[in-house]
């Protein structure tokens, strides 16, 4: 172990910095920093990677992670490696199969490119497949696919598909599957897939549904139960649900993004699914600025509790006072299922 990373690993004033949030509240993680990419296949390294397992180990105890490609591994790998008491659902990243012309940020594609997107989704769940396998006692649930049925979303792939994929992960994986999505499709596209899954993944964004902060835990609410009413009994998991801190005005208003107000509805939102018993992975640790395109004050960059130089955002404090209040307490939670209220 070189220095750098026994830096990482026993981080200064750990007694008071260790305030872990209770089970049922998770944490989205992808590492890119400002010089990554999936796309140009640019990953953080392993000192960064480990640098960001310490930081998020203070306040979470559960990672969600969008594929099982490099960075993955190295995540995995780095759990094990420092016996780190994280646990992680772990996701197979599916191109698009078909296109989408209603995508407003382009969906449409030729017929070599979603014949060559379907056979690199069969290599991603022959990944997801290997890496649930090698990492059993780290990897606690596996998720196919992400938003690949919104509406809106530009790598659709055909339900008929993912139930081929499910059924593809359900046999050679012993782990929990699901298919995480916008809530929206849950209610009717999804339904075939949902009678295949072990739980429900639904992702909420009271902010690009231009719902004020006062309306926002309400609008999550509202999704979370109109989801489980469709699906009685079922297990309900959100696997998305955060507030951007930054916006150039497309699509939210900038008015409605602050830091101040994603730690408003972040610790509205634990406090309500602590109480509940509900799971959720907020959404996201840091800050990204691969994603959307060359406008630095693009939303999609900056959904993160942490900015992309690893600082903390006023949520962490926040989130940080409600780990500190349930430490050493049994918070009630019941597997993630949704309670009544």
């Amino acid at each position: 172990m070189n220095s750098s990373t026994a830096l990482f690993l026993d981080p200064a004033g750990s007694s008071a910095a260790h305030a872990p949030l209770p089970d049922c509240i998770g944490v989205c993680y992808s590492g890119y920093r400002s010089d990554h990419s999936p796309i140009a296949r640019r990953y953080p390294g392993e000192d960064q990677v480990l640098e960001d397992l310490s930081i998020l180990r203070r306040l979470f105890g559960r990672l969600r992670l969008y594929d099982s490609g490099p960075h993955a591994e190295r995540v995995l790998a780095a759990i094990r490696a420092h016996r780190l008491s994280l646990k992680v659902m772990l996701g197979a990243h599916l191109g698009a199969e078909e296109s989408n012309p209603d995508c407003p940020w382009g969906g449409v594609y030729d017929a070599d490119g979603l014949a060559a997107n379907a056979a690199e989704n069969d290599r991603e769940i022959d990944r997801l497949i290997a890496l649930a396998r090698r990492y059993e006692d780290i990897v606690e649930s596996v998720a196919v696919g992400n938003e690949c049925v919104a509406a809106w979303s530009d790598h659709r792939v055909p339900v008929e598909r993912l139930i081929e994929q499910v059924r593809r992960v359900r046999g050679a994986a012993a782990q929990p599957v699901t298919v995480c999505e916008n809530h929206v499709p849950w209610r009717g596209e999804l339904r075939p897939v949902a009678a295949e899954l072990d739980f429900i993944s639904i992702h909420s964004y009271p902010v690009w549904e231009r719902r004020n902060i006062d309306e926002a835990l309400e609008c999550t609410r509202d999704d979370i139960l109109t989801v489980a009413a469709a699906y009685p009994g079922r297990k309900i998991v959100v696997s998305e649900a955060g507030w951007t801190t930054r916006t150039n005005g497309h699509g939210i208003d900038p008015g409605q993004a602050s830091p101040e107000l994603q730690a408003i509805y972040c610790a509205r939102l634990v406090d309500w699914a602590v109480a509940r018993g509900v799971s959720i992975y907020l959404f996201e640790a840091f800050d990204e600025p691969w994603k959307g395109g060359s406008d630095p004050q693009e939303p999609e960059k900056h959904w993160g509790l942490y900015t992309v130089e690893r600082q903390p955002k006023p949520a962490v404090g926040l989130l940080r006072s409600r780990g500190a209040r349930a430490r050493g307490e049994e918070p009630g939670i019941r597997g993630g299922r949704l309670a009544a209220g």
